[in-house]
């Protein structure tokens, strides 16, 4: 039986047992690669994506579970854009090995969206799930931030 949702805008089917992750998926599903494994057990946020805006970890998400939209790293920019999180990432080199950059970015871009205009102590309280093994933490900081006052502009514009 096919189970239907709409992934980055677009309406898709899939003839995976409802029971599966919907991390495997968006993966092997659909060649989704942004959303990435780490743990299997939601500790470390490697497979963030948003699912109705709210960020979630794929690997525990059932695809018969699924109760809304889906956006994946890859539906965070439009078309050859960068989104301005994205392009904060960039700006400050946040990356060193990059395995957890695409839920480190998914679960700050629901922040954003929460929270304009967040302090530090809010983003470190948002971001306390995502773990980056090379401690980038400072750079995430700085990016968010960034990427906040590049929204603002936007805001306000």
């Amino acid at each position: 039986m096919a189970v239907t949702l709409v992934v980055n805008g677009t309406r898709r089917e899939t003839e995976f047992a409802p029971e599966t992750p919907l991390l495997w998926v968006l993966r092997d599903g659909f060649g989704l690669t942004g959303t990435k494994f780490g743990c299997g057990v939601a500790a470390c946020g490697a497979c963030t994506v948003h699912i109705n805006g709210e960020a979630v970890r794929a690997c525990q998400i059932a695809l018969g579970d699924v109760w809304g939209d889906v956006t994946t790293i890859e539906g965070l920019s439009t078309g050859d854009t960068l989104a301005p999180l994205q392009q904060a990432w960039v700006r400050h080199q946040v990356a060193q090995c990059g395995y957890c950059q695409s839920g480190q970015i998914m679960q700050a871009a629901q922040l954003l969206a929460q929270t304009p205009a967040p302090t530090d102590d809010e983003i470190d309280a948002a971001m306390a799930g995502n773990l980056c093994r090379c401690g980038t933490y400072s750079a995430i900081r700085a990016a968010i931030h960034d990427a906040a006052r590049a929204l603002d502009g936007r805001r306000a514009g």
